[in-house]
């Protein structure tokens, strides 16, 4: 039996956009009563993933998303699949109930991409994609146990930090995909240093020839054979080749959909309906930088999102709305911290932005002679003109992951190598690099520097 409900906010999935959206709609609107319907009743977070399948977490069950005692006190939440959508009459049908709102939010996240040319090969028993669900997780990670050679398709964080976690395990990885990894994020002089830590793990690069062909055997993959007809043979074949919209519900229901298969919407993640909005990985994106429709999928940038629709739902507060994603990255191989936000040198050149780079290398600790110094790496990308920083990466220890939090917040406010030279910053010898050579500000200073020699 079908059972009737009536909410003021429903939030269709469960993911981080989701409950971040839930939680900045119970500031700003706490008379309000919200329900979430999701079709399972675990999430995982979906950065964590990776980490499931070597000794960093070592199960799912260790990376199961918590939504927060208080927040599951007063939000409703159900655990079905949503059939259908009457936008028009504002009602919601799954398997067991049919759910009258007045705001409606799509937050369904994002399925696995697999190229058309391979989809028959996720058939087999041996090929898989990194699903963000529980379930098929344990089960990718319960058929590697006993298998060595496994090959992993792609080249982005997802792939790279799987690649990481199996060899740290004992297995015997190769990794397929572009001319380097982390293509996109890091130029090549920026890659090819993880590229050395994952060779010095015994990972197998197997770059510059994409995959063409999954080679089988009755209803078993034996490898992968590539542009170039090298074979390269695997007991296991594991697709990271990206992510992609779960936008079927939205677009049954009639919603517009962006270049890219998400959900349009406006700064503010409302769609053509002033009532429905679209968070996460669902939603329709832009570049920062360029303004074009972007790909990028990024839990923060999701969090981003959801804030701002949570805080719009009955009404714009604030006339500042989503400015685009600025395709902010960082992740760990070995011991050593690869981050980057905007766009790369390559990326300028490629989308023909008048640039200038400015580079440091240095040391994280002063003086040099404290025990666990290491050296940290900057690279700025500035606009010729202003110096306005439009990119940055840093390769360091652990605290490149949040230096890139300020290069980010320097690329969203909009600020130029003149303004980051008189940054002011908390420097200790046994925590920072030194006041006198801080790698942000001396990186900032080489753009300044080049732009003035470009000039003359």
């Amino acid at each position: 039996m079908i059972e009737s409900l009536k909410t003021d906010i429903l939030v269709i999935g469960g993911g981080p956009a989701a409950f971040v959206m839930v939680a900045t709609a119970l500031e700003h609107y706490p008379d309000k009563k919200i329900t979430v319907i999701k079709e399972e009743k675990q999430s995982l977070v979906p950065c964590g993933i990776p980490y499931i399948f070597g000794k960093t977490l070592g199960s799912a069950e260790k990376d199961i998303m918590a939504c927060g005692a208080p927040m599951a006190e007063v939000v409703a939440i159900l655990i079905d699949k949503v059939l259908d959508v009457d936008i028009d009459n504002k009602q919601a049908k799954s398997a067991n109930y049919e759910i009258s709102f007045e705001k409606l939010v799509f937050a369904t996240g994002s399925v696995p991409f697999v190229h058309p040319v391979f989809e028959d090969a996720l058939l087999l028993e041996n090929c898989f994609t990194v699903n963000k669900n529980v379930e098929q997780i344990e089960k990718l990670k319960n058929y590697l146990d006993d298998k060595k050679k496994i090959i992993v398709i792609g080249t982005g964080f997802i792939g790279v930090e799987i690649a990481t976690e199996l060899a740290d395990i004992g297995k015997d990885v190769t990794i397929i995909g572009g001319n380097h990894i982390l293509a996109g994020s890091f130029d090549y002089e920026m890659a090819v240093q993880a590229e050395e830590i994952m060779k010095k793990k015994g990972i197998t690069l197997a770059l510059g020839q994409h995959a063409c062909e999954v080679l089988k055997e009755n209803n078993l993959a034996t490898g992968v054979l590539l542009q170039d007809d090298t074979q390269i043979n695997g007991e296991v074949i594991i697709f990271c080749t990206g992510y992609k919209p779960n936008t079927q519900l939205a677009q049954s229901a009639g919603l517009k959909l962006a270049r890219y298969g998400g959900i349009w919407v406006d700064e503010y993640m409302r769609t053509r309906n002033k009532d429905v909005f679209a968070v996460g990985d669902c939603s329709g994106r832009r570049d920062f930088i360029t303004r074009d429709p972007s790909k990028i999928m990024l839990a923060s940038t999701s969090a981003s999102e959801a804030r701002v629709a949570g805080y719009s739902l009955y009404g714009l507060k604030y006339l500042k709305g989503f400015d685009g994603t600025i395709a902010i990255f960082s992740t760990k191989i070995g011991n050593r911290v690869f981050a980057s936000a905007g766009v790369t040198e390559e990326r300028a050149k490629e989308e023909n932005i008048d640039h200038v780079i400015g580079s440091f290398e240095g040391l994280n600790r002063h003086p040099g002679t404290i025990p666990d110094a290491s050296k940290q790496s900057v690279k700025l990308v500035a606009l010729k003109s202003s110096g306005q920083i439009i990119g940055g990466q840093v390769i360091g220890d652990k605290e490149a992951g949040e230096m890139i939090n300020t290069l980010g917040l320097a690329i969203e406010s909009k600020l130029t190598a003149h303004n980051i030279i008189s940054l002011q910053v908390a420097t200790q010898p046994l925590l920072t690099a030194a006041p006198t050579t801080y790698p942000i500000i001396k990186a900032a200073q080489k753009v300044i520097e080049t732009s003035i020699s470009k000039t003359i």
